[in-house]
């Protein structure tokens, strides 16, 4: 019964059940910049949010070098199942900006993975910014 009460709790947040859609419209894992930028949260926010979704079971994770993409869990269960459909009705009109910004976001991705970092200037905090001259960085 546990494991159901922690998905709940996970699921009575508006920015969890707002992350939850991102990853359903943009059908592809996101990385917590991503998130940052779509949502214009801090990023330490969005990190504490991902990690409770993840410990309730709605997500996974999975690391590529120093990037770390989420995405939704493929679990078959149908509880899992009927929440996620529960997800997919939230009303867009709800969701349009968030879904406007996620696009955007997902168009300066290089070679199909986020390698830019936060891209909005507010939320970029106290740590320099990545550059974003199309190069990788060490």
């Amino acid at each position: 019964m546990q494991e159901y009460i922690e998905i709940f709790k996970a699921l009575s947040d508006e920015t969890r059940l707002r992350i939850l859609n991102l990853l359903h419209s943009a059908q592809t894992a996101l990385c917590v910049c991503e998130f940052t930028d779509a949502l214009e949260i801090p990023q330490y926010n969005v990190s504490r949010h991902l990690k409770i979704l993840r410990n309730a079971g709605l997500i996974t994770v999975r690391k590529e070098g120093r990037w770390v993409y989420f995405s939704l869990s493929t679990s078959s269960d149908s509880f899992y199942q009927a929440i996620l459909e529960a997800i997919k009705h939230i009303p867009s009109t709800l969701l349009l900006k968030d879904h406007k910004e996620i696009d955007k976001r997902l168009n300066v991705r290089i070679d199909g993975k986020c390698l830019l970092g936060i891209q909005k200037k507010h939320l970029q905090g106290k740590s320099k910014p990545i550059p974003t001259t199309g190069g990788l960085t060490k």
